[in-house]
């Protein structure tokens, strides 16, 4: 199951990182800031997790 969450936890990163970076490209502002938003969110889900490991270990 962790692998999983991690797993999603990238993949919410690399897809808010392109759409921040289609924002960006377009100049619409409200798609970069859902890219950053995206982005925040793996890595909120990211540090959850490390945090689970560091207490599993």
């Amino acid at each position: 199951m962790a692998g999983n969450q991690k797993s999603k936890a990238r993949m919410e990163q690399a897809k808010g990182k392109a759409k921040q970076a289609a924002g960006r490209a377009v100049g619409n502002e409200r798609m970069t800031a859902e890219g950053r938003a995206a982005q925040s969110k793996g890595d909120a889900r990211q540090a959850k997790e490390k945090g689970k490991d560091a207490f599993r270990h």
